[in-house]
């Protein structure tokens, strides 16, 4: 009797151990794809935000079509903007200054896009904000050469609006820049 007592207390233990681990097993099964669906949830979320935002942005090109008075980038070659980075250099502060002084004395009435790019490499939430934090750059410096800051508008395109193929270094200096757009 107490054999027979003992191996059913030994069975029904191996047995309730072999359901703790099947039960760990699900559980941790089940929380994995919890995540996975979550990750996907916040990228789509992501990708959603910045196609809307270039959706927005082409729509008001459209709508402003005919109305452009000019364009002008601020590239590599003026600006340095290194990867990564969003400080004017002198000689885009120069340009810029220039260009302050003909908004706030011949062209009172031009309303200024100002569109910050970016190369192809980090992820997408640091490519957009380093694009708008190079717009961003530009507009405040021109706020200070006295261009009213409700006349002037920034957006990201991050790396959706590429001028050169991001395959090497000269390629990618060039997509990192800012585009002044001036419409009446």
């Amino acid at each position: 009797m107490f054999r027979s007592t003992f191996a059913l207390v030994a069975t029904m233990t191996l047995l309730s151990g072999c359901a703790s681990h099947e039960y760990v097993k699900r559980a941790i099964s089940t929380l994995d794809m919890q995540h996975a669906a979550a990750l996907t949830k916040v990228d789509n979320a992501a990708q959603a935000s910045a196609a809307s935002a270039f959706g927005r942005a082409n729509a008001a090109y459209t709508l402003a079509e005919g109305k452009f008075q000019f364009t002008t980038t601020l590239s590599d070659a003026v600006a340095s903007f290194g990867a990564g980075r969003s400080e004017l250099s002198a000689a885009a502060q120069a340009s810029l200054t220039e260009l302050a002084a003909k908004l706030t004395s011949d062209n009172k009435d031009v309303y200024l896009e100002i569109q910050g790019h970016t190369d192809n490499r980090g992820n997408e939430t640091k490519k957009i904000a380093i694009g708008l934090a190079r717009a961003e750059s530009v507009r405040l410096f021109l706020n200070q050469q006295g261009v009213a800051l409700n006349r002037m508008s920034v957006i990201s395109y991050s790396d959706k609006a590429p001028v050169a193929s991001n395959e090497n270094e000269d390629d990618r200096a060039k997509n990192r820049r800012v585009v002044i757009r001036g419409v009446k």
